[in-house]
């Protein structure tokens, strides 16, 4: 891939795509082709096709994707798994119909069983059941992983997938129910300061273990990827480090200036009780995360509070 190339980011007005397509312009990237879902439903066959054939990317960055928290994949299952499903296949097959060099597939940290041992190694993948809370979403993330894999043996492409793990940043899903737990908490906490409130209730025990990574981090990760690696294995993109929900949920109040109680209700479900990936192997390609978790949630509440207006639609 060179300055030149012409680049596809699939997904490129959401968090990551957007990110993506920062992280290229800054390094020079000039020709980045991106389509919102107005004008290209990526789970219609026949315009997905229609692009390709028109704009005949040289590579394809896959990152688009229906995503949320646990609330809604919980009661939204079939919609996350067709939605997903969809976009991925007739993404992938567009590119192999078009001769795209090379694609990058994200995948999803809830794609590992839900027993792993912990830190959770890319060989993990398949060796027991999922999370029930976001199985459907982890099926068809399973599935973008593995059309990569056999299209490379079947057809000698060169698709890669990366694993990333909980993203949060700017241009997050900040909705009080069916987003994310970054954006989520950052929302409850700073409408509980305004309103003068003496406490914060947040879902589960808060003894769940989680590792987070901005999502400019992980941009900066995959455009690595793309230049340095070709191999049919996933790879994790993570940062080694990992705390509690309710250890979050205090450095977001500190951070927001919240000095009311944080109140956990055992009630709500944890989700996973530990998820840590072992990104190992991407830091052995010479590629490691900048943005400290401090550093990166100061960012993203800064962010809110600039642009609440239309993160709180």
């Amino acid at each position: 891939m060179n300055r030149a190339s012409k680049i596809y980011i699939a997904g490129h007005g959401g968090m990551v795509g957007s990110a993506i397509a920062r992280n290229l312009k800054s390094k020079g990237y000039t020709k980045i082709v991106g389509k919102r879902s107005s004008e290209l439903d990526l789970t219609r066959q026949s315009e997905v096709e229609k692009f390709f054939n028109a704009e005949k990317p040289e590579y394809v960055f896959l990152a688009a994707a229906k995503v949320g928290g646990i609330h809604t994949n919980n009661i939204h299952p079939a919609e996350f798994l067709y939605i997903n499903a969809a976009l991925e296949t007739n993404v992938i097959h567009s590119a192999y119909l078009n001769d795209v060099k090379k694609l990058l597939f994200t995948g999803a940290g809830c794609v590992y069983p839900r027993e792993s041992p912990q830190p959770i190694k890319e060989e993990y993948l398949m060796t027991g059941p999922f999370e029930k809370t976001n199985e459907a979403y982890a099926i068809a993330k399973l599935a973008g992983l593995k059309m990569c894999e056999y299209y490379n043996r079947q057809y000698g492409t060169s698709y890669i997938s990366c694993m990333p793990i909980n993203l949060y940043g700017a241009g997050d899903n900040f909705h009080i129910e069916n987003s994310h737990v970054v954006p989520a908490l950052i929302r409850k906490v700073c409408e509980a300061k305004e309103r003068g409130d003496k406490q914060v209730v947040i879902w589960g025990t808060g003894s769940a273990l989680r590792e987070f990574m901005h999502v400019d981090d992980m941009a900066d990760a995959c455009v690595f990827l793309m230049e340095n690696y070709n191999s049919d294995d996933t790879i994790n993109v993570g940062t080694g480090q990992e705390l509690s929900i309710l250890e979050l949920v205090k450095m977001i109040a500190r951070i927001a200036e919240f000095d009311g109680e944080i109140v956990t209700d055992p009630t709500k479900p944890d989700g996973m009780p530990r998820r840590l990936v072992d990104s190992s192997r991407l830091f052995s390609l010479g590629w490691k995360p900048k943005i400290t978790l401090e550093d990166g949630l100061h960012r993203t509440y800064e962010d809110y509070l600039k642009n609440r207006s239309l993160y709180r639609q």
